[in-house]
């Protein structure tokens, strides 16, 4: 029997775009060989760009959007999992491309999903979400370029954001000492309260950079690109690195080749739309490992589904602080 489900459809005529709550059924369903029933997504950046269209990242049109979701197998025809499965998606495309997570259940390949961590409940693993998952990777970017904590500090921008509350928790965690980044003073004593050891105003790194600063730190964690990431590179110490995953402040990279070849300073891209299985297996397994869930819990805010509209503007303004977990009724 044919199942209805509640979904968050974006949809554009005439009149522009619109994102509205619609009763949906199985023969919505795009491709796959996975049904999942959802029981919690969240809310990133990218989410809230397609939901507001201020952004191209809907590429196919009516589209749930939604880069993440946890919920349960219902049926499978993939040899990896089977009905009762718990699992987690990120990425691979889902809410830009294909039906994504602001729904009840989706169905999608086998290939994009990995099994959730016992240790991490579903409403958890969605407060850590892409962008947790993210922060991770980059986490790791830096371990495997040698910036480990005796090296030095290591700052994270965009901090009271997903992916810099979730990094600053790890790195704390770690033992690095963390200098966050925010154009939030208000956010200090929140930020310090993940394992922050100091605050760096915004405009510290948003002016035109020199070709070589003076080295504050040994690495960086950045999600802002443009001026944010030319000064964050000109002042990373000798042998430092910087883990760049985001463009909040544009898709420019107004800096100098003088970190590279006068201090051999690396810049590490990192992806983790299309990052590879085992990649995405061993962020996961270290999350749950390296990640103070109950920080993680004060960096959370859970919504209802009716409510994503409405709160995705409020997240582009920057009048959101760390993890929206959108709970699936």
């Amino acid at each position: 029997m044919a199942q209805t489900f509640k979904a968050i459809l974006v949809s554009r005529d005439d009149d522009g775009q619109k994102a509205e709550l619609a009763s949906l059924g199985d023969g919505d369903f795009m491709d796959g060989d996975v049904t999942v029933r959802i029981s919690h997504s969240t809310l990133n950046y990218k989410d809230a760009l397609a939901l507001t269209g201020k952004a191209p990242v809907v590429r196919r049109w009516p589209l749930i959007p939604g880069i993440d979701f946890a919920g349960t197998v219902e049926t499978s025809t993939y040899a990896g999992f089977k009905p009762g499965d718990d699992v987690v998606l990120n990425g691979w495309g889902v809410g830009e491309s294909h039906h994504g997570g602001l729904a009840g259940r989706a169905r999608v390949s086998g290939d994009w999903l990995i099994s959730r961590p016992k240790a991490i409940s579903a409403a958890r693993a969605m407060a850590i979400g892409t962008a947790g998952y993210t922060a991770m990777l980059c986490v790791m970017a830096l371990e495997r370029a040698g910036v480990t904590p005796e090296r030095g500090d290591i700052v994270v921008s965009g901090a009271a954001g997903g992916v810099g509350s979730v990094a600053i928790a790890v790195l704390a965690k770690l033992g690095y000492r963390v200098l966050a980044a925010t154009g939030r003073a208000q956010e200090a004593d929140y930020l310090k309260s993940l394992g922050a050891a100091d605050i760096i105003a915004r405009e510290e790194l948003s002016g035109p950079a020199r070709p070589l600063g003076k080295e504050r730190w040994a690495g960086g964690i950045d999600v802002v690109g443009s001026l944010t990431l030319a000064n964050m590179l000109s002042m990373t110490r000798y042998g430092g690195a910087v883990a760049a995953c985001g463009l909040a402040g544009g898709m420019d990279l107004p800096a100098s080749v003088a970190p590279f070849i006068l201090r051999g300073v690396s810049l590490i891209g990192v992806d983790s739309v299309m990052a590879p299985r085992e990649r995405r297996v061993e962020a996961w397994n270290r999350l749950a490992r390296d990640l103070d869930l109950k920080k993680l819990d004060a960096m959370t805010t859970t919504i209802g589904l009716g409510e994503v509209p409405d709160v995705a503007p409020e997240l582009l303004a920057g009048r959101v602080r760390g993890r929206l977990v959108v709970e699936i009724s």
